[in-house]
């Protein structure tokens, strides 16, 4: 069904939905429009629509052909929404659940242009604050590009900033999507540019591998990894392309590239990429779906239970893991430092047999508990076994008569 936005534009279907609303395809005084129509909750926060008003100069004013254009901001009544540029095509999420991981030479192309888009939106003082996958939409009707790629374009600038409001979310309190934070995030300071460059490197290791490097099971686990853990490397790839993802991977936000030195380094490599299949990765946990909902429940999975594929861990209750637009967007509380002080300490997750638990995980102590209780209940049938040998043997009285058994006691 058709409705009004604003008085300039009609939304007819809905495309997709977000963490922050439900883009519709619409059309407008010059033609097709995407239309996000942000949550009612959102619309109905005074403070929020007055930021977003504030907002409008900055995000209308970012024009780039990797990044999907804001052309105009609508608050009208209960609607807040952002008119944005029609995309014909589909999210690299979409893809990435079809393909499971790319050629090399296409997942730098895409990477290469998704930082020219954040190199534009940095120089204009603009932080996107939640690039992932399903932020990036592939444009299915331009040429196609090194590797057989599309056209790579960021969208939902500003949006996360929007959100994120003082009233709305204490200095305590992260937002944001779990696989692809920054560890400065995790740790309470502020967003800079820098934390654009550790998610968008991220993602391209997301697009080699098919897994994010500290991503999948419960939030607050990928969160700690986030500042514990060390990247688990990915063999096969060039050497130069393993120390430039090394880099942007780096704790410290001062020791990552810029977006601009970032896109020339990936651009530099793909004639060395180029005809190279998709790697042939064992994933070091294959299982970190289920155990979130270990996580949470304190339970195992059922012996013989199909394991999901990890990836980004949709946060909304019954979301699919193959819905490119499943919500991952999340608010948490800042960890406080014992909590980060726990799990690995720096060490990477090695690969392991398929199916076999990760040493710490619940399901790992579910394993144990199981285990233990095993060997319990047999040792105490052994005991029993042996009390009951030993009185065979040692017992040498005589049972009474069977006619006495029953009889009443002499008189005195």
């Amino acid at each position: 069904m058709a409705r009004r936005i604003g008085s300039r534009y009609t939304a007819h279907q809905i495309l997709g939905r977000g963490s922050a609303g439900t883009v519709w395809l619409g059309e407008g005084p010059d033609g097709p429009v995407a239309i996000k129509l942000l949550r009612e909750d959102l619309s109905s926060d005074q403070e929020l629509v007055g930021r977003f008003v504030q907002e409008r100069t900055a995000l209308l004013g970012l024009e780039h052909p990797h990044v999907v254009s804001v052309r105009d901001l609508v608050v009208d009544g209960n609607d807040l929404a952002l008119v944005m540029d029609l995309v014909r095509g589909t999210d690299l999420r979409t893809r990435l659940d079809r393909e499971r991981r790319l050629a090399p030479e296409a997942a730098v192309a895409i990477a290469a242009d998704v930082a020219d888009g954040l190199a534009a939106a940095h120089a204009a003082g603009v932080v996107h604050r939640d690039v992932k996958p399903e932020n990036v939409l592939l444009d299915m009707q331009g040429p196609l590009g090194p590797g057989g790629s599309h056209r790579a374009l960021l969208t939902d600038f500003g949006v996360a900033k929007l959100i994120d409001t003082p009233r709305r979310t204490r200095a305590s309190k992260i937002i944001g999507t779990p696989d692809y934070l920054a560890p400065e995030i995790v740790e309470g300071l502020p967003p800079r540019a820098a934390v654009d460059i550790y998610a968008l490197a991220t993602v391209l290791y997301e697009l080699l591998a098919g897994f994010t490097p500290f991503g999948g099971g419960h939030p607050g686990a990928v969160l700690r990894r986030h500042v514990t853990e060390t990247v688990v490397p990915l063999p096969g790839i060039p050497d130069e392309l393993w120390q430039l993802l090394v880099q942007c991977l780096a704790k410290a936000p001062a020791s990552r590239l810029r977006a601009s030195e970032l896109a020339a380094r990936l651009r530099e490599l793909l004639p060395l990429l180029a005809g190279m299949p998709p790697l042939d990765v064992d994933e070091p946990d294959t299982d970190e779906a289920e155990e979130a909902a270990e996580e949470l429940s304190g339970a195992a999975p059922a012996a013989g239970q199909p394991v999901r594929r990890r990836g980004a861990v949709p946060l909304v209750p019954g979301a699919r893991p193959s819905d490119s637009n499943r919500d991952t967007h999340t608010s948490m509380r800042v960890p406080a430092p014992d909590e980060l002080a726990g799990g690995a300490r720096g060490t990477a997750r090695a690969p392991r047999t398929a199916g076999a638990p990760r040493p710490g995980s619940a399901r790992n102590r579910a394993v144990t508990r199981r285990r233990r209780l095993t060997l319990a209940v047999a040792a105490t049938l052994l005991t029993a076994a042996g009390v009951a040998t030993w009185l065979t043997t040692t017992d040498d009285t005589p049972p009474p008569p069977p006619d006495m058994e029953n009889s009443a006691p002499a008189a005195p």
